[in-house]
Parts: C-alpha cells; sequence; structure tokens
C-alpha cells in the first residue's frame, strides 16, 4: 500500500478521497488554488500546498505544478478524482515516467476511450450496438453538413475528447448546423484542450443508464449494476438512482454483458462506468465509457456495501479485486439508493451559476441519509469552478421509502446566501412523472416549460 497520495482535485471529491486514504492508513496530500484557501479538503490532509492563481488552466489543470507538488511532498501516487485531469492521458503517462502511480487507467486505456469517436467505432467491432452518426473526428464541416442531412435530423454534435454536457449540441434546423458546429468545437477546446467533434443522430427523449466496472491487474473484470441518471439540465446529471426502474432483469444482465465486454475490449484496470443510452423500444446504444471515479459512484456504494475509492487505492497499489465476481458469486445488492446533486445554480434564471457566500447551512441527518459535501456555514463559493456544493445520497428498502426520505431530507436541507437547485430537487420529488418512474432526458426541460417560467409539478 501507498504511504503517502497527493488528490489532483477540490471540492467533496478530494474530501472523499481523503476520507478513503486515512481508513487505508495512507498519508495525504492537499493542492489548492488561491480561491480554495479556506477549503475543507485543504484543512483535512496531512499536508498541502498551493499550485497556483483560481484559473484552472493556472492551478488544477497545471500539470507540471501538481508533479512538482508530489515531488516536493514525497508522495507516491496522485490520484484525480473526477474532472480536471482525471481522463488525461499525458498526465497519466507523465506519472507512470516520473515513477508516480497514477490512481487510474493507464495512459493507452484512457486514450482508448477518451476519444469517443474511437470509442464508438471499437464497440462496433465488437457487436455492440451504437447510434447512427459519423466514423470520427470531423474534418470539413461543409462534408460533416452533407453527412449530417444523410444521417438525418435531429442530430447531436459532441466532443470526441470531452464528457459532461461540454461541447454537446443538439441540431434540429439543418440552416443552424454551421453555427452551432463552430460553437460545439469552441466549447470543447476551451474545456479539453481537443476541437474534435463527431456526429451521432439524436435520439430524442432517451433515457441514460449506465454501469459501474471495476478491473485489476490481474485480469479480473467485474460489474456492480446500474445506475439511472435520466434527469439531466443541459446534458448534465441532476439526480442518479439505483437500480434502475426500466430495466427487467434480463435487460439488466445483457447491458452489463456489453459493460464487461467493454472493459475487457482494452483490459480496463481501474473504475469505470460505461454509459448507454435506452430508448423507448427498450434497445440500448454505447454512448461512452468514462475511464474514473464518477460524481454519482455513491448509489452504487450505498446498494452494493463496497468503497468504490478504496478499492481505485487498493487496485492501483497492485492488489486483487475485493468485490466477488459476476456469475456464482455475485454479490447481491440491497435497497435502493438515489442521489441529488445540490449546485450553487438558479432554476428560474436558465440555472445560471450562483457563487457567493453561504451564510446558513443545514445539512439533514438519520438513518439511510448520507451527505457529500466541502462547504459550510461561512463559505465562499468561488465562480471559477463546477458549481457542485453538496450530494444527498438516500436509501430505502424499496425506491417508495428511499423517495419518502428524499422528500423529508431535502425539507429539512437549508443552504442560504446562494441560489440553489434544492427548490428544483424538492419539486422533482413530488413529480406524479417521478414517482412512477417514468423518467427520461427530457424531463426537466418539460418540467420548465411553462411560458411564465414556473416549474410544473
Amino acid at each position: 500500500m501507498f504511504g503517502k497520495v497527493l488528490i489532483a482535485n477540490r471540492g467533496e471529491i478530494a474530501l472523499r478521497i481523503i476520507r478513503a486514504c486515512h481508513e487505508l492508513g495512507v498519508q495525504t496530500v492537499a493542492v489548492y488554488s488561491e480561491a480554495d484557501r479556506e477549503s475543507l479538503h485543504v484543512r483535512f490532509a496531512d499536508e498541502d500546498v498551493c499550485i497556483g492563481e483560481a484559473p484552472p488552466v493556472d492551478s488544477y489543470l497545471n500539470i507540471p505544478r501538481i508533479i512538482a507538488a508530489a515531488e516536493v511532498t514525497g508522495a507516491e501516487a496522485i490520484h484525480p478524482g473526477y474532472g480536471f485531469l482525471s481522463e488525461n492521458a499525458e498526465f497519466s503517462e507523465i506519472c507512470s515516467h516520473l515513477g508516480l502511480n497514477f490512481i487510474g487507467p493507464t495512459p493507452e486505456q484512457i486514450s482508448s476511450m477518451g476519444d469517443k469517436s474511437r470509442a464508438r467505432q471499437k464497440m462496433k467491432d465488437k457487436g455492440v450496438r451504437i447510434i447512427p452518426g459519423t466514423d470520427g473526428v470531423i474534418t470539413d464541416i461543409n462534408e460533416a453538413r452533407k453527412l449530417a442531412i444523410e444521417i438525418g435530423f435531429p442530430i447531436m454534435i459532441k466532443a470526441s475528447a470531452g464528457g459532461g454536457g461540454k461541447g454537446m449540441r443538439i441540431v434540429e434546423d439543418p440552416d443552424r448546423f454551421l453555427s452551432l458546429i463552430s460553437a460545439a468545437q469552441a466549447e470543447a477546446k476551451a474545456n479539453f484542450g481537443d476541437g474534435g467533434v463527431y456526429l451521432e443522430r439524436c435520439i430524442h427523449n432517451p433515457r441514460h443508464v449506465e454501469i459501474q466496472v471495476f478491473g485489476d491487474a490481474h485480469g479480473r473484470i467485474v460489474h456492480l449494476g446500474e445506475r439511472e441518471c435520466s434527469i439531466q439540465r443541459r446534458h448534465q446529471k441532476l439526480i442518479e438512482e439505483a437500480p434502475s426502474p426500466a430495466l427487467t432483469p434480463e435487460l439488466r444482465q445483457e447491458m452489463g454483458e456489453a459493460a464487461i465486454l467493454a472493459a475487457k475490449s482494452i483490459d480496463y484496470v481501474g473504475a469505470g462506468t460505461v454509459e448507454f443510452l435506452l430508448d423507448d423500444g427498450h434497445l440500448f446504444y454505447f454512448l461512452e465509457m468514462n475511464t474514473r471515479i464518477q460524481v454519482e459512484h455513491a448509489v452504487t456504494e450505498v446498494t452494493t456495501g463496497f468503497d468504490l475509492v478504496k478499492e481505485q487505492i487498493r487496485v492501483a497499489a497492485g492488489e486483487a479485486l475485493a468485490f466477488p465476481v459476476n456469475g456464482s458469486e455475485s454479490f447481491q445488492r440491497r435497497g435502493h439508493a438515489i442521489e441529488f446533486r445540490v449546485n450553487a445554480e438558479d432554476p428560474d434564471r436558465d440555472f445560471a451559476p450562483g457563487p457567493g457566500k453561504i451564510t446558513t447551512f443545514h445539512p439533514p441527518g438519520g438513518p439511510g441519509i448520507r451527505i457529500d459535501t466541502h462547504v459550510y456555514a461561512g463559505y465562499n463559493v468561488p465562480p471559477y469552478y463546477d458549481s457542485l456544493l453538496a450530494k444527498l445520497i438516500v436509501s430505502g428498502a424499496t425506491r417508495e421509502e428511499a423517495i419518502l426520505r428524499a422528500r423529508h431530507s431535502l425539507d429539512q436541507f437549508i443552504i442560504e446566501g446562494i441560489p440553489t437547485t434544492l427548490p428544483l430537487l424538492r419539486r422533482i420529488v413530488d413529480n406524479k412523472a417521478f414517482l412512477d418512474g417514468d423518467i427520461d432526458t427530457g424531463f426537466v426541460a418539460r418540467m420548465l416549460s411553462e411560458i411564465d417560467g414556473r416549474i410544473e409539478v
């Protein structure tokens, strides 16, 4: 096991990794920008190093400064968390070259699935259903428009190197294709350093279902079931749950087998997620593979009893997976879990970011309630980073019990001083379609579609 791990991230995921390291008896190093000097991950790490000014390019995306911090503190490994450098093959390769253990997959595995267009082709070759689209990254915009017409509108433009809704546009009108593809390329370049995009046919209002996979260096690859991630705004998730109310045992098995096939195709090591779109005919399509821990990993932890972050660290240290293998030794999933992302955003102003000082912070508690957060009363939410403030994870023996706990927990969750998504989340858990499990990726847009701007419940 490692003696010391540097966490190349911030916020709640940095705290989550610190806790996992301490439970394993591992010392931790926090890195922070000048804007995060008062952040809790700095307070609770064993050591801390300031790596630059507030903009991510000067701090959390600055590879030389992060490497220097690891060398100065004597860290043996680097955990990238999610976002920032977590799926950066160059960063993983530099760590390996310098003798630092990257707690994640190899550079080759990251590259193989990080290029979404290449990943699509790989899955197609393996017999996994993919959404009709272009075979590679677009090099000629005018030619791409012709291809879009052949594929059929509406069309989805997607960043080849990215995720999280960045570099993504839906084109309904062919006359807007050129302007929207330029916008997608610019956004992809700004967020991922790569402006490459590809095209997919747009499947209107599908379900978004993902499978958690895990591999070790001893050749074992398992899946730990699915997560329903359909409730989104601007292609970014708001609520996730496990298990999905849409999957039958047969469909769950089929999707799990496809996810393992994807992971095995690159001999995957570490935590990863294979994402699918599920249409109204219950046909599923490979979307992408994320080669990192997910924001929503907690719902899988709650329903399986496995600590995925500790397992990441153990596997990176060369240990074998502690999970039972799928099949005769398969784990037994317990109950139902739902995660709510509480963001510093104003749903009534098109989810405009709401940085500022939190004057009151009162999280809920009780059986079946977990809070993952890095904020507190008096904390100043900086404007430079992702708006996530906290994750509320509720669980129960059934989905109905989990929703009941969610309703009480959201009512008792108080954050004052800045706008948050709490009012929207409270309305969602009272929505009949949500209660019935009748959800898809267009759910939030429909709720917010009233002309006067009110949320329809």
